[in-house]
């Protein structure tokens, strides 16, 4: 194999994928529909060895397997991408976690980031709407201008509780950034998520904070107030 830092060819790449190939990890990546048995710290160890390298990256994700598409998230320049590309590589993308990868590493930084949540917010598959609730959920937190909030409530309170879980997750992220960023809305918020009850029994391991949107925006209002 080549010395570190200096691969160029997906073979190896793939090669050293396969070492780090742990099947008991796999096990437990596979009940959350990830189909790899990669651990992610030296997932990203690999991505910092080879450095950004787009060509390498697109043929990485051309594989099909999810490690190789983590990893090609991990090394491609999010602005090299057009609208078209990003938007395939999206319906491409099955596995939940490529897909969280790919909203977060390379469409919010791509001047196509707003075409495309606008683009996927109502699309019928419901992966692909996720990934508009999501770019939705971090304009409201970052950059809430322009944004209806009074009709993403309205749309949050109608359609949440049947939504399949993929959407509904981010629908329920969306409800939460409105309530926390948005002192007008907060009531509001809060009584949606209490009428609703989504994820309301989700199991929340002790020291982190429930996902169940009136116990998340009172206490990141909390933490905010205490800084």
């Amino acid at each position: 194999m080549a010395a570190t830092g200096t691969w160029t060819t997906v073979d190896e790449v793939m090669e050293r994928l396969a070492s780090l190939e742990d099947s008991k990890m796999r096990a437990v990546n596979e009940k959350h529909g990830d189909d790899h048995g990669v651990n992610l710290g030296k997932l990203r160890a690999l991505a910092k060895e080879l450095k950004t390298q787009q060509d390498l990256s697109l043929k990485l994700w051309q594989t099909g397997d999810t490690a190789a598409r983590l990893l090609s998230l991990l090394i491609c320049r999010p602005k090299s991408f057009d609208k078209d590309e990003l938007d395939a590589m999206m319906r491409e993308a099955r596995s939940p976690k490529v897909q969280d990868w790919l909203v977060n590493y390379v469409v919010k930084k791509s001047p196509h980031a707003d075409d495309l949540r606008q683009a996927w917010f109502s699309d019928r598959d419901q992966v692909v709407a996720s990934a508009g609730w999501a770019l939705t959920s971090d304009r409201v937190a970052k950059s809430p201008q322009g944004l209806d909030l009074k009709a993403l409530l309205d749309t949050i309170g109608s359609q949440m509780q049947q939504a399949p879980d993929r959407l509904q997750w981010a629908m329920n992220t969306c409800l939460a950034q409105i309530g926390i960023a948005h002192p007008e809305f907060r009531s509001r918020a809060i009584a949606i998520g209490e009428r609703l009850e989504v994820l309301k029994d989700y199991p929340t391991p002790p020291n982190c904070t429930s996902p169940y949107a009136p116990i998340w925006i009172t206490e990141m209002v909390r933490r905010q107030n205490m800084k």
